[in-house]
């Protein structure tokens, strides 16, 4: 449906995946599975968490806070993309799509600076670990688990109001959820300052983000390097492995999507 200006738009159709009705009930099936995957792990990991007092502990805190966030924004997109899988509207109005997109972008947001904090309770718990009970105290690890939130939002709220002032042309957003660059797809007027503030914002999510992971990591490895035993390092080195590997591969994907230099034209792969 072709619209002249934002006013207009009551609804967008998500298109993602359109192009390939014969493959909807197997994407269907399989984002089924990947999704109450998701749910029920990161569900159990939070009641496990919970239950258990020998897991109540600042590592195992932010652990939760991050299978939170993940079950988050996986509820976020997932229902609406199955129920359009089945469907041959595969509608969404234009309030569910911005605040499917608030959420989704605060919650990503929230996730890069949480993978921060965890860095720095690692750092804390390898290169001071005579003081770890006392540096991470109640009062800092609620306040190192808020904070990934307040700018998270605070980021996610700003990209809905510059995007929010932009008019559109068409309503048939190339993706199977609203997202920033699909949006900013389907504007009808020079969107450079919009793409600009975005862009920024993103990079300041990604690489300050990014910059506290590494120059934690810098600390450890420095400090890991130094202990004399090799059983010793290894075992260090172990209660970072799979943070570290979690870093790369979230990190990663999001520099391939968000920072490329017209990540706007790689909407269909």
């Amino acid at each position: 449906m072709a619209v002249s200006n934002y006013t207009e738009v009551t609804f967008f159709i998500l298109s993602g995946f359109a192009n390939h009705p014969e493959l909807q009930v197997s994407l269907f099936l399989m984002f089924l599975f990947i999704y109450l995957f998701t749910v029920l792990g990161n569900l159990g990991l939070i009641m496990l968490i919970r239950i258990d007092s020998q897991l109540h502990t600042p590592m195992y805190f932010f652990l939760s806070n991050l299978a939170f966030i993940d079950l988050l924004y996986s509820s976020t997109i997932t229902p609406k993309a199955l129920v359009n899988f089945l469907s041959n509207q595969k509608t969404i109005s234009f309030v569910g799509c911005f605040v499917q997109m608030y959420f989704f972008v605060g919650l990503v947001c929230s996730e890069c600076f949480l993978l921060g904090s965890m860095a720095y309770d690692r750092y804390v718990a390898i290169c001071n670990p005579l003081l770890y009970s006392v540096v991470m105290s109640q009062k800092v690890c609620n306040w190192l688990g808020t904070m990934p939130y307040v700018i998270g939002f605070t980021n996610s709220l700003i990209s809905i109001c510059v995007i929010s002032s932009l008019t559109f042309f068409d309503s048939s957003i190339n993706h199977f959820f609203c997202d920033t660059t699909a949006l900013l797809a389907l504007s009808c007027v020079d969107a450079f300052r919009t793409q600009m503030v975005i862009f920024v914002l993103a990079a300041f999510t990604i690489f300050s983000s990014l910059l506290i992971i590494t120059l934690t990591y810098i600390a450890i490895i420095s400090a890991i390097l130094r202990i004399q035993s090799a059983a010793g390092r290894q075992k260090a080195f172990s209660t970072c492995t799979s943070h570290l590997m979690g870093v790369t591969i979230f990190y990663g994907s999001l520099i391939f999507t968000y920072l490329q230099p017209d990540n706007t034209s790689s909407l269909t792969q």
